[in-house]
């Protein structure tokens, strides 16, 4: 084992060797002086203000003398703003040191024992290296250990991640490290993080040598795009990694004050009442335990208070599948399923998972049939198909586009919502299409379905039409989809009810009619979807009532009919697909008032003046409709532009407003734009040492406009843009732009599997929903970064890259498999036998 700057100090040298030290030490110091003294050219680079707790530092920019380890490295960042993997050879590693030497002057006497030690200790050629990362708590940023297999850290814990995350074959390994090799011979530099990371471990779906190929093709074309950064940015003297000017501007919301833009807690409190809502310690002093739970590495706390569940006085509404939080956010450590391996990268993904990173076989043996998923071998695969589609989701999309060509994919019809949406294939080809699908469905017995869907890749969430109101805005989804999806819209009650009915008394098929006819009145769960329903958006049902003359589905078909035409959709075409045996009903939501006017009863009614159709965090379900906006100039009353145009321009009903920022709205819109563009292209993609070829799901904690997501349009990625409930209600305008979101209270925990307002139980949350060895980006002020950065290596993350100027910081931290031993049990979340 290597050791670090301090294993010389164990008070057993003798006197003559401390003033050894001394007297290096302050020849160093002297050198270095007249070094500061003669150099024009270079300014000094302050040490980590966030570190050493001076949360006013200011990090200086380098110029020209930028490190040679970093040379013609993606991005032209600083060594100082940056922290790679290295898989550099170990000749380089001396060298390497030597400059840095020369550059970091806060670091001198460090580098002078480390000097001293390697008079003793030749062999030990990567010392250097070892020193910089036993000093992390002292630096702003350091350059990163190479990640080796081996290798073990102060506590002992072997970096062994990647024979984790991998197959293990070390054929592949052996391949990849040759084609590292070629690489580092070529180029003479550090490879990102995430190429370092794709070549140590084996393929996603364990092939050797294509994927081994691939990889090194990969990092080629990164490592070009760095050379051609450089080439064009060779008299940069600064890369904006925080925003600077103008700019930064954007950095200082002013939506507490400006009473133009509302909140959800104000709309959902004004319209419903809200939801009421010894442990060892590591060097940081912060203490994690495992969460004792039931639901093992699945938890998830506000779906999974068994403490509550189980004392709900009715479950028929689907209450026991809403959420129930916990009074206290957990602040334990959800484990990470034994045997999980880093996630296929997409597209494979959308074919293809590994099956020990979601052991669940309960849907393949009650789906199979249906092609929803089978086990094959160490994978779980995804043949395409749904019960509705059996013979592939790409077959039922053209189907639709058939029945109706003003559906219009990817044009007109742009965001959906899916309910019920099983493992979420229809979402997961609609993509091909430039579609994207927010798809939902319960946890319940259908084990772990939306799990699956984020594994391959897939927008999904865990939500139920149940009681309450469904997190987002009015008017927002071009079009509402609903295959076997298992929800009674005709009645107000449980699914189950109908259909119990039926077969217990299906010789008396006209009572049970009778009975699901006076039960029309509810139809909460359908007039739920026309609230989230943009006006003229599509609503599509395939399901059985359709094309089936069985007693039940006549009589669903009968109650259905009738409620959509007293709500005004108009039933465009009904279409049978005779591949899959299935029939489709495609509905079409009013574009005004006219038929709500002259209805011959007022039933459903119309909703109060008073009653806001955007409040959505909490409030309880009411059967009624909302008007359909008339007035040109507000939301609701135009379809937005088609895709890709309505990502990049601003809304046309933003005219009248004042911006976030404070500007009018629709300059706020562009500048936030620019904004995001500038620091994704120039920092994000380039400076923090991720491979974005390995990132697929994206969750952007405070979206505001979305501008982080709509910057990110051309990779192939998707982001869950939350807008939180105390923040600017700015969810419409995402959603207007083309993408997808929700509300969300970041005190509670999130409707998600793993892979809140302490900031402790926040920092678990993002550790529960974050994959392993996934990366994890914050743009805020030095304090709250500084705090971050602690509880980050509390957690044994590692830290990437931290920045700060003018107050304001960035740190990117990569998780990693740590997991600690000891357990907290969740009492809420534990069920009693």
């Amino acid at each position: 084992m290597v050791m670090g700057k301090y294993s010389r100090v164990d008070g057993r040298k003798p006197s003559i060797y401390c003033c050894t030290i001394t007297v290096v030490v302050f020849v160093a110091l002297c050198l270095v002086g007249a070094w500061m003294l003669m150099s024009s050219s270079v300014p000094v680079q302050n040490s980590n203000p966030l570190s050493q707790g001076n949360v006013n530092g200011v990090k200086q920019v380098a110029g020209e003398n930028i490190s040679k380890q970093f040379e013609d490295s993606p991005g032209d960042l600083l060594e100082d703003a940056r922290k790679e993997d290295s898989n550099a050879v170990d000749s380089q590693s001396d060298s390497q040191s030597d400059v840095h030497d020369d550059q970091n002057v806060t670091e001198k006497e460090s580098e002078s024992t480390v000097e001293d030690n390697q008079d003793e200790n030749r062999d030990e050629k990567t010392e250097s290296k070892n020193v910089i990362e036993e000093n992390q708590d002292e630096k702003t940023v350091t350059e990163e250990e190479p990640k080796t297999r081996t290798e073990n850290n102060k506590d002992g814990k072997t970096e062994d991640r990647e024979s984790n995350s991998g197959d293990g074959e070390s054929t592949a390994e052996a391949g990849e490290t040759q084609a590292q090799g070629k690489e580092a011979n070529k180029s003479d530099q550090t490879e990102p993080e995430g190429s370092s990371g794709e070549n140590k471990s084996k393929s996603d779906d364990g092939e050797k040598n294509p994927d081994s190929g691939e990889n090194a093709n990969e990092n080629n074309q990164e490592g070009a795009t760095g050379n051609n950064v450089d080439s064009q940015e060779n008299d940069q003297t600064s890369i904006e990694i925080l925003p600077a000017g103008t700019q930064s501007e954007l950095l200082n919301e002013t939506n507490t004050q400006n009473v133009a833009w509302s909140t959800q807690v104000v709309e959902s409190q004004n319209e419903k009442i809200p939801q009421q809502s010894s442990i060892s310690k590591d060097q940081h002093g912060h203490g994690w335990k495992l969460c004792n739970v039931t639901a093992g590495p699945a938890y998830v706390p506000c779906l999974d208070n068994w403490y509550v569940i189980r004392r709900l006085p009715s479950t028929k509404h689907y209450e026991h599948r809403e959420r129930h939080c916990p009074q206290e956010a957990p602040t334990c450590l959800v484990p990470i399923p034994e045997g999980y391996r880093r996630s296929v990268k997409w597209p494979k993904s959308r074919e293809k998972i590994w099956f020990y990173n979601v052991p669940n076989t309960k849907l393949a043996e009650v789906k199979g049939h249906q092609n929803w998923v089978k086990v094959t071998g160490e994978y779980l695969t995804f043949p395409g198909g749904g019960t509705q589609f059996k013979h592939g989701a790409l077959h039922y999309i053209d189907f639709i586009q058939d029945s109706h060509p003003d559906i219009a994919w990817g044009k007109r019809s742009r965001v959906i919502l899916d309910v019920g949406c099983g493992v979420a294939s229809f979402g997961g080809y609609l993509l091909e299409k430039d579609v994207i699908a927010m798809s939902f469905a319960p946890k319940d017995e259908h084990e772990a379905q939306v799990q699956f869907a984020l594994e391959r890749g897939i927008p999904a969430m865990l939500a139920v039409m149940g009681t309450k109101r469904l997190p987002f805005p009015s008017s927002v989804f071009d079009l509402v989809h609903c295959a076997r999806c298992r929800v009674p819209w005709h009645i107000e009650g449980n699914v189950h009810v109908y259909y119990t009915l039926a077969r217990y008394f299906r010789v008396f098929a006209c009572f049970v009619q009778r009975d699901i006819l006076s039960l029309l009145a509810g139809g909460k769960l359908l007039l739920e979807l026309n609230r989230v329903l943009r006006p003229g958006g599509y609503f599509i049902w395939s399901a059985t009532p359709v094309y089936r003359n069985r007693p039940e589905d006549v009589g669903i078909w009968k109650a259905m009919s009738k409620l959509t035409k007293s709500m005004c959709w108009d039933l465009v075409v009904i279409k049978r697909d005779t591949l899959n045996g299935v029939g489709a009903a495609i509905y079409r939501k009013p574009t005004s008032n006219d038929c709500y006017n002259n209805r011959p009863q007022n039933e459903p009614p119309l909703c109060k003046g008073s009653d806001d159709p955007n409040a959505a965090w909490n409030v309880l379900l009411e059967a009624c409709m909302h008007e359909v906006p008339v007035d040109v100039s507000v939301r609701g009353s135009r379809w937005p532009e088609q895709w890709p145009k309505r990502l990049e321009k601003p809304p046309y009903w933003l005219n009248s407003q004042v911006g976030v920022y404070g500007k009018a709205a629709p300059e706020d819109f562009a500048a936030d734009y620019k904004h995001w563009k500038n620091v994704v292209s120039r920092s994000y993609l380039n400076g923090t040492g991720i491979n974005w070829t390995s990132v697929r799901n994206i969750m952007d904690m405070r979206a505001v406009y979305g501008g982080f997501a709509a910057a990110l349009k051309d990779l192939k990625v998707w982001v869950m843009n939350i807008v939180p409930i105390d923040f600017a209600d700015t969810l419409p305008i995402i959603y207007e732009r083309g993408l997808v979101g929700m509300y969300h209270d970041w005190c509670e925990s999130f409707n998600t599997y793993p892979r809140t307002c302490n900031l402790v139980a926040v920092i678990a949350e993002v550790d529960r929903i974050l994959r392993p060895e996934g990366k994890l980006i914050v743009r805020d002020n030095v304090e709250i970064i500084g705090e971050i950065e602690s509880l980050a290596k509390s957690l044994k993350w590692e830290i990437r890259m931290i920045y700060s100027k003018d107050k304001e910081g960035l740190l990117c931290v990569h998780k990693t498999m740590w997991r600690p031993t000891e357990f907290e049990t969740i009492t809420s979340a534990v069920i009693q036998s």
